[in-house]
């Protein structure tokens, strides 16, 4: 289940404005970070559906599984709770930007990491 870099590429890009933002490879594809605080991911699955992962928190979970593109995020045999998942076609630059505007909210929320 390798990266994707046209889906990194995308989250790069929508990212790009943000100071603080990093990269790390991690849970099968590429995640990137605000000030060392998980923000979101991205990767190829075995299906070759691309997906996009986002940490809106565990306050915002709820509300945001609610939109209809929005599953929970299964990592191995457990939900990661305060993370969602949207499939690529359903992910259009409009709704990156709001999803990554969910996580970057949550992660502002949170405590600088080194």
């Amino acid at each position: 289940m390798p990266a994707d870099e046209t889906l990194n590429a995308r989250m790069r890009e929508a990212l790009a404005a943000h100071v603080g933002i990093s990269e790390k490879r991690m849970m099968g594809g590429l995640c990137f970070f605000l000030n060392g605080n998980m923000l979101c991911g991205a990767r190829r699955h075995q299906d070759g559906v691309g997906r996009f992962m986002f940490r809106v928190g565990k306050v915002n979970e709820s509300a945001a599984l609610k939109d209809h593109t929005a599953r929970a995020v299964i990592h191995g045999t457990r939900k990661l709770g305060g993370f969602v998942r949207v499939d690529e076609p359903d992910c259009d630059d409009k709704a990156l930007l709001r999803w990554l505007h969910l996580c970057l909210e949550h992660a502002a929320a949170l405590r600088k990491k080194d």
